[in-house]
């Protein structure tokens, strides 16, 4: 699910409104900006006429509180034994391609596997919002009309080529399509047509979509068979002020701090960083460079986590250690220390209640400034502190 988390709202363009107000004369600025690309007015006229505003895809779109629930709770909800024994049967499966994927890409299975799961249970559950209808009304909507006019328009290119029916096509409520949720967009630029029959089809073609999100994992910067994230243990006595996303040793350097990997070896590697989910009480890892391609994908915390977490499970990874971390604080409790942050001039990426990667930084400079244990995991003796 690659959704950008930018806020923004535009000034009306020459070719129409932006977003919001009448639906006609919001349409009618994509028809012309469309035409202006030198897309085909068949495929604008396809595309766009019968297109309706659907109440349900902005109830979700405001109702993703599921992103609230902690790295553990989350994680556990996401794994279950099914999908680990589904991914080995999908894998076999699609045995060829997942080799085609390896040898091309240099990504392994797993982290493809992960996705799929996640995404559509292997392709089961592609959702039921009509596409064209989702990608309008997001559109339309004000609050991140940046991301989804593009991806309207792209919808319009896809349909030019014969890739998209407007009236049948169905996907997530955000626009995604296809077996591992991509945008149009994303679709024109990294779709690959996996079994060789001529065409680009995510939503019933295994192949094609494996090797599409391959293709975007791989523009997205992803390093040819490398690591992406290893259980370790960690000391005591560590520094929890140099752990993190934004700071960032060797492996030696790590090594030397008495980091150790729960199984097998550290791989070699000048830049990664440790990652403490739930705070120095919880599970640890180490996050290797690729972990940062996942917020491409997805720049839900949480999520890109457990997606990862979740892929080196596939690839034979035990299980990890929870430890016994401080337990989390409430939806309103967070929202309430997002407030305190906010107002101390930290940007928190919003008053959602989400512990995001915004939030983490700011907890993990006021526990430094307080003396507390800098492990940017927020505690009730926080809250209580600001």
């Amino acid at each position: 699910m690659r959704l950008a988390l930018a806020l923004s709202l535009l000034t009306t363009p020459a070719f129409g409104q932006t977003c919001g107000g009448s639906l006609n004369s919001f349409l009618d600025g994509v028809r012309t900006e469309a035409e202006g690309m030198g897309l085909p007015a068949s495929a604008i006229n396809a595309t766009l006429n019968g297109a309706a505003l659907d109440p349900n895809v902005l109830k979700a779109d405001r109702a993703q509180g599921v992103f609230q629930k902690d790295f553990i709770t989350f994680s556990r909800a996401l794994i279950s034994q099914n999908r680990i024994d589904n991914g080995r049967i999908y894998g076999n499966r699609h045995d060829s391609t997942f080799d085609e994927i390896e040898t091309r890409f240099g990504i392994p299975r797993g982290v493809l596997l992960a996705f799929w799961a996640f995404e559509t249970d292997y392709g089961q559950v592609q959702g039921n919002f009509n596409t064209r209808n989702a990608l309008v009304t997001l559109a339309h909507d004000c609050r991140r009309p940046e991301l989804f006019r593009p991806q309207l328009l792209a919808a319009i290119e896809l349909n030019a080529r014969g890739d998209f029916n407007p009236t049948t096509t169905t996907g997530a409520w955000a626009g995604e399509i296809g077996q591992v949720q991509m945008l149009p967009k994303d679709i024109i630029e990294s779709g690959m047509d996996g079994d060789g029959d001529g065409h680009i089809d995510l939503k019933n073609s295994a192949p094609d979509a494996l090797m599409s999100g391959a293709n975007v994992l791989a523009s997205l910067g992803w390093a040819p068979n490398e690591p992406w994230l290893q259980e370790i243990n960690v000391p005591s006595d560590l520094n929890w002020a140099e752990t993190g996303l934004t700071h960032r040793k060797s492996t030696s350097d790590w090594a030397a701090l008495g980091v150790t990997a729960a199984a097998g070896d550290l791989t070699a590697n000048d830049s990664v960083a440790v990652l403490l989910p739930m705070g120095r009480g919880g599970p640890a890892f180490l996050a290797y460079p690729n972990f940062n391609v996942y917020f491409e994908w997805n720049q839900s915390f949480v999520y890109v986590t457990t997606a990862a977490y979740f892929a080196t499970r596939l690839g034979g990874a035990s299980v990890y250690d929870a430890g016994n971390p401080t337990p989390p604080l409430t939806g309103p409790q967070m929202q309430a220390l997002q407030k305190k942050l906010a107002a101390r001039g930290y940007d928190v990426g919003g008053i959602d209640g989400i512990l995001g990667a915004k939030t983490r930084n700011a907890v993990q400079a006021e526990q430094q400034r307080l003396g507390q244990p800098a492990d940017a995991w927020p505690t009730r003796d926080l809250l209580n502190a600001l």
